[in-house]
């Protein structure tokens, strides 16, 4: 059902759990369809029939600026879930929204600077203004496999002159094979899809994470940063070094104990998590974040997830209210957490309280930071 509010914001969102992808093309427009719509986003399982789901919905959606990517678990008004397709489509007059796909390969900074200044552009002067921060924000969708957010996010933030911008890296379950976003009626590798949102409503760009950094260091002293591969870890093969820390064996290194153990860097006094993703024959590691030589690390240790996320949505309200809708990425390895300690119920049903309708993410992107085990959102308020 829509929403709406004086500010004329109309909200409609989905949730499909049907597995033939053309059915599931025509249920997403039934529910998303509505007069004017500026912007309509879905999040899919990676194992849908992606071509025959792409041709349903751009034959019923048409023009519509319709958006989406691959997950490893979908967020939807009913709570997480796993093989769905969710999403949302946005109408109103006093909205303003434009997008841009940017090539990943090669990523061309030049090309991309261009992009968002054309992209800021496009929406226009407002009462004589440009877009600001003050009443735009940006939306990022990124192919999880191209290892290129680095680069990416810290130029589009750069070129978006102080605008918040929060987002996700588009996934394939854990199955770590091949991650495609939607665009202009095709799935797509090695791309990047970037929309700018003009609004009156309040709104706000957070991000938030349970962990906090221990005593226990280690030095990163060989890497292939480009792979995102760790190759030595205190001068001793990665794995091995990482698992003695632990005082585990490397057999038992799984996604969940990387998730429950994530490592830490110190940016400008804040911390950020660099998480590993996998362990390799030869006993390297790799990251979903880059990694280079010299880089200081800590193993975290983690907090409650649920009062922390409890905490971070009690900000969001005494900020902007309760909110209308929060675009949310939430890290892959969040979910297996969740899933572990039998949180993940409850975890869905806070998010749905406050509107949440996103996706479980290769990584996050907030402002001009690529970041991991990171739930980042834009919260929508209502109106004054």
């Amino acid at each position: 059902m829509p929403s709406s509010s004086p500010c004329s914001l109309s909200i409609r969102r989905c949730t499909v759990q049907s597995r033939d992808a053309a059915q599931a093309a025509r249920e997403v427009h039934a529910a998303l369809d509505q007069p004017e719509i500026k912007l309509a986003v879905f999040y899919c399982a990676a194992d849908m029939d992606l071509p025959v789901l792409a041709e349903g919905l751009h034959r019923l959606f048409g023009d519509v600026n319709l958006i989406g990517c691959t997950t490893a678990g979908e967020i939807t008004p009913q709570g997480y879930l796993s093989g769905t397709v969710t999403g949302f489509s946005l109408a109103g007059r006093d909205l303003d929204v434009a997008t841009r796909l940017i090539p990943l390969d090669p990523f061309d900074s030049v090309a991309t600077a261009g992009e968002v200044s054309a992209l800021l552009d496009g929406l226009g002067p407002r009462d004589g203004q440009p877009p600001s921060a003050g009443d735009t924000f940006a939306f990022l969708l990124i192919d999880g496999l191209a290892m290129q957010e680095e680069l990416a996010v810290s130029c589009m933030h750069h070129h978006l002159q102080g605008i918040d911008l929060i987002g996700g890296s588009a996934a394939d379950g854990t199955r770590f094979g091949a991650t495609h976003l939607y665009y202009q009626g095709k799935f797509r590798q090695k791309v990047a899809l970037l929309s700018v949102l003009r609004t009156g409503l309040p709104f706000l760009a957070f991000r938030t994470q349970h962990f906090v950094h221990s005593d226990k260091r280690l030095v990163i002293t060989r890497s292939d940063p480009l792979r995102r591969i760790v190759f030595e870890i205190n001068g001793k093969p990665a794995a091995r070094e990482f698992a003695r820390l632990l005082g585990l064996a490397i057999d038992e290194l799984t996604p969940l104990i990387f998730a429950t153990h994530p490592l830490v860097v110190r940016v400008g006094g804040q911390y950020f998590v660099r998480s590993i993703a996998k362990v390799n024959e030869d006993e390297s590691l790799s990251f979903f974040c880059a990694i280079d030589d010299g880089i200081v690390l800590t193993i975290a240790r983690g907090m409650d997830m649920l009062e922390n996320l409890q905490e971070a949505f009690a900000k969001v309200r005494a900020t902007v209210g309760p909110p209308q809708l929060v675009l949310g990425c939430d890290c892959i390895l969040r979910r297996l957490e969740g899933e572990r300690d039998g949180l993940q119920e409850r975890i869905g049903k806070l998010l749905a309280e406050n509107n949440v309708i996103g996706f479980a993410t290769y990584g996050e992107q907030f402002n001009s930071m690529h970041v991991n085990q990171t739930f980042t959102g834009i919260a929508i308020g209502q109106a004054s």
